[in-house]
Order: C-alpha cells, then sequence, then structure tokens
C-alpha cells in the first residue's frame, strides 16, 4: 500500500508525540558538555535541548511549520544531504528517526561530518517489541518492518567508540509512539493517536482492521486483562528503545 506522508499527520502529531520528560533527561545527559547542535530529523521538535544552540533538520515543510513558538530554527534538509560545513556542530543527535532515513549509510555519514565530537542516537532494537502483546496478538506484520538495520548492534559496529544503553518506556510516557502503549491497549483505538505512527501508515489496511477488532474484543471480554493485566501495574519497561552515543574525538 502506498506509503502516507507525514504532511497528513503532522497536527495530531504535534498533539501525540509530545516529548516524555525521562525520555528527554536522557537524551540531554547524553550531549555532554556539547554548545551547538543539529537535531537531524527533528519533526516538530521534540527532544531539542534546551540552553544549547540548536539547528533542526526536518525534510517536512509541514512539520516545520507546527514547530512551536520558541523552537529551535529549522533548515528544510535531508540526513543524506546536510547543509552545513565539515566540524560545525559540537554534537549531532537523532532520535527516532533512522528508520525514516532513504540511505541510513549516507545519513550517518553526514552527521559524522558536521559533529566534531558526538553522535546521540536514540534507535530501536527490535527483538523486545516484536515479544510484545502488541505484535504477538494482534499486530503481527509488524515483525517485517523493524529492520536489523537501524539497530544498536549494527550502529556499534558502523560508529566509532559507541556505547549503548536501553531506555525503559515508562507506562505513562507521554510521547505515544506504538511501543509507548504497552500497558494502555485502550489508546491503539483511538484514531488520533495511532494516525501518525510510523507502524500504522506502512500496514495494509485489513492488518490494522483485524487487529484493531480483535483487541476491541478482548478489552470488552477481558481477555486482554487475563493475559496482560499484569503490565498495568508496572512503572517501565524495555520496548527496545536504545541509546547509542558514538565519540568522535575519543
Amino acid at each position: 500500500m502506498p506509503r502516507p506522508l507525514y504532511e497528513e499527520h503532522a497536527s495530531s502529531y504535534a498533539r501525540t508525540r509530545r516529548p516524555d520528560p525521562r525520555i528527554a533527561a536522557v537524551v540531554e545527559g547524553a550531549l555532554g558538555d556539547a554548545k551547538t547542535v543539529v537535531n537531524v530529523g527533528a519533526g516538530t521538535g521534540s527532544y531539542e535541548p534546551q540552553g544549547r544552540a540548536v539547528t533542526a533538520v526536518e525534510p517536512s515543510a509541514e512539520m516545520i511549520s507546527q514547530r512551536p513558538a520558541g523552537a529551535a530554527p529549522a533548515v528544510q534538509a535531508s540526513a543524506e544531504a546536510l547543509p552545513f560545513a565539515d566540524d560545525e556542530f559540537d554534537a549531532a543527535m537523532a532520535v527516532l528517526t533512522l528508520h525514516h532515513w532513504a540511505d541510513l549509510d549516507t545519513g550517518l555519514a553526514e552527521l559524522r561530518r558536521v559533529a566534531s565530537r558526538r553522535l546521540v542516537l536514540v534507535t530501536f532494537d527490535p527483538e523486545p517489541l516484536l515479544r510484545l502483546w502488541l505484535v504477538q496478538d494482534y499486530f503481527p506484520a509488524i515483525v517485517g518492518l523493524h529492520a536489523e538495520r537501524i539497530s544498536s548492534r549494527v550502529l556499534a559496529v558502523t560508529l566509532p567508540a559507541t556505547s549503548v544503553e536501553s531506555i525503559p518506556v515508562p507506562r505513562d510516557c507521554t510521547d505515544l509512539f506504538f511501543a509507548a502503549l504497552w500497558a494502555r491497549p485502550e489508546l491503539l483505538l483511538d484514531p488520533d493517536v495511532v494516525r501518525p505512527m510510523w507502524v500504522w501508515q506502512n500496514l495494509a489496511e485489513e492488518d490494522l482492521v483485524a487487529g484493531r477488532a480483535r483487541l476491541a474484543t478482548d478489552l470488552e471480554s477481558g481477555a486482554w486483562e487475563q493475559r496482560h493485566g499484569d503490565l498495568r501495574g508496572r512503572a517501565e519497561l524495555d520496548v527496545g528503545l536504545r541509546l547509542v552515543v558514538s565519540d568522535l574525538d575519543a
């Protein structure tokens, strides 16, 4: 099926993909003492640090238009062709965006070219997500969407002096990406929540309809609660979110 463009979902994205402060603190800490930062694949501005000179890069004009007042200045460009000089920034960051890039290797090379000291990436390792009830019970076609190429293992081999850290996702995460709903199944029935999700846009309509129908039935009957209700008592869960930091000057 043709992939919907983010331009169609930018306003909903800004409402439902609000940065979670606990995840933001991890990203902020990873940036260390970097004073100048380029945020590649910046979207509407989630996880951009305060108190630093940040330049955002985003290919979608509509996404840029949805950035809030006071957000960092944004340049319309792609990760694969950053319009900056070599070593122009102390650090480059890219948060939950690598799966959108047309050419990952070229994009990573561009990040390394424009950042003099550090890369801070947030990505997904597929295995924890693929073991979740969201995939196992309702949307198994997602298995084919999460590529190994953006995993922390691949990035650690590709990039120099790399460290990897798991980022547990809180039960009440304010950033409503797909795996963040691990204890809130009801939100998968809310069209405003799921519409801007990348996985939602890339699944066939029949898979979405069938999965939501099964979920609605199981929520009504109590079957979901019987199988997975213990998750509602957990504060956080490893759903595969990973922080990858590469020290370029090591």
